[in-house]
């Protein structure tokens, strides 16, 4: 295999990040601003009216639907050539957006992010890029529209000298700020909307500039309560998390038949926008941990308080590498084996209606028209499924990051429709995951779990899967069969 490439554009830093911050004038002292980190406070109010959690509701999971559509998007990376075609020896790039503090932390020695991808065995050393985009000075309002320098720049001077070009990118990390912020909120005037009505504007040139982008992870600052500046301190970088919170849930929300938001503007993803998540949270108060146990010491921190030392960005490296390694929304394409457990087949089935044709839980195994077959059973009303069975499995992890199951079938007939859900083991129900209209000939059907911690049994791994066939137009076989080939479950952990 090829080594990764690393893109080494990034303008010098000062070495000052590198000696001790309480020698220079960080405000060491300020070990604490008395906040509470997003990811923590839950459903709880900050200033008495900004619920926390990372998304909507005060929770920190991505909602099922817009889950759903993440997994889909990280489906659709694949290696392109330089004209954004679809070619096996083709790349994809990973770029970062954002001012000094993102390019540091991104690029580029071994202790960054790109030092450590380019170290760790995992890492996809054959069609994935990192870019670093980012760079010194560069606040949000330099990357707020297409026409924007910096993306001329990133072309020319990042991707071209790789051999690359921006048809290529298809992941983003972007984390920006503006420096000297003057209003905090609850201020109508408050940085974080400024900044907010800034990154709907950034996801939208994205798009334009990067046609084929598929995902863009945004991130908000670390602590900066050590800040000796005016640059960006407390509240305003604690607070620049609610501002990509709040871009989050807009999409979340338009994308669900709501309004689109005044502040971030369309951010319809089938148009104007990438599919927008969380990256890395990374910000925590000082030395209170959260938590995880996350902390920022005054070490690891620059003179100033404010640009991360080697320790800091260091730290954020490691966040940041343990995102892409693990979140179901990056490992299929930054990982080499795909972040997935190879696929899982069921323990045994439930016949919940239906006659029995021919076959057996055996020739469930494997792709080879060894088929389990069942006519239609009796049905009481018009929204019984006539065939309904109920697949059960045990997954090696009671936790995964992502599941989805894969069931290739056919039918005698058209004029049928296929339901596919996943049992919810908290709300003791069955969740409807996908639809298709059954087909002639095999077909393969892949649909994902929203919130997989949701469908698995703790402790024991089980999970079950329901396959319901349905007339929904007239037939011209009876009794219609319909068969199922091969079915497994996937996960990432």
């Amino acid at each position: 295999m090829r080594p990764l490439k690393l893109a080494k554009f990034l303008a010098p830093m000062s070495f000052a990040g590198a000696v001790t911050a309480a020698y220079l004038g960080a405000n060491c002292d300020q070990i604490s601003v008395g906040l509470t980190p997003i990811n923590d406070l839950g459903k709880n109010l900050y200033l008495d009216r900004f619920q926390g959690g990372l998304y909507p509701n005060g929770s920190n999971d991505v909602p099922t639907d817009h889950a759903i559509e993440g997994l889909v998007r990280v489906e659709a990376v694949q290696p392109l050539d330089g004209e954004g075609e679809a070619e096996p020896n083709g790349k994809y790039v990973l770029l970062s957006i954002g001012m000094s503090n993102t390019s540091q932390e991104f690029c580029c020695g071994s202790w960054t992010f790109m030092g450590q991808a380019a170290n760790h065995p995992d890492t996809d050393q054959t069609s994935l890029v990192i870019v670093n985009g980012a760079a010194n000075g560069q606040s949000a309002d330099t990357w707020d529209s297409p026409d924007e320098e910096n993306y001329d720049r990133i072309r020319d001077e990042r991707l071209a000298p790789l051999g690359l070009t921006e048809a290529q990118v298809q992941a983003v990390w972007v984390k920006v700020a503006n420096p000297g912020p003057k209003a905090s909120l609850p201020n109508n005037e408050a940085d974080a909307y400024r900044l907010v009505v800034q990154m709907g504007d950034i996801a939208r040139a994205l798009t334009v500039r990067y046609p084929n982008l598929q995902v863009a992870f945004f991130s908000s600052r670390i602590y900066a309560g050590y800040s000796s500046t005016n640059l960006n301190p407390e509240p305003y970088a604690y607070e620049s998390g609610f501002a990509v919170k709040w871009l989050v849930r807009a999409q979340i929300d338009q994308m669900a038949g709501g309004q689109v938001d005044p502040r971030t503007g369309d951010l319809d993803y089938n148009t104007v926008a990438p599919w927008i998540a969380w990256g890395p949270y990374p910000w925590a108060d000082g030395l209170i941990a959260r938590s995880d146990g996350l902390i920022w010491e005054c070490d690891d921190f620059a003179s100033d308080g404010t640009h991360p030392s080697m320790s800091g960005e260091q730290k954020v490296g490691t966040m940041l590498l343990q995102f892409m390694l693990f979140s179901p929304y990056a490992a299929p394409w930054f990982r080499a084996d795909g972040g997935q457990i190879p696929g899982i087949p069921p323990d045994g089935f439930n016949a919940f209606r239906g006659f029995f044709d021919s076959g057996a839980l055996a020739d469930l195994l494997e792709s080879d028209d060894n088929d389990l077959c069942y006519e239609p059973g009796i049905v009481l009303n018009p929204t019984e499924a006539p065939i309904t069975l109920d697949f059960l499995g045990t997954l090696p992890n009671d936790s995964p990051a992502s599941l989805d199951v894969t069931i290739e079938s056919s039918a005698n007939t058209v004029g049928l429709e296929l339901a596919i859900s996943f049992w919810n083991y908290n709300t003791d129900s069955w969740d409807v995951v996908g639809t298709d209209t059954q087909s002639l000939n095999d077909d393969t059907v892949r649909t994902f779990a929203g919130n997989p911690v949701d469908h698995v049994e703790p402790g024991t791994g089980e999970v079950r899967t329901r396959y319901e066939v349905r007339v929904v137009s007239f037939i011209f076989v009876f009794p219609w069969l319909d068969c199922i080939d091969q079915i497994f479950w996937t996960t990432t952990n």
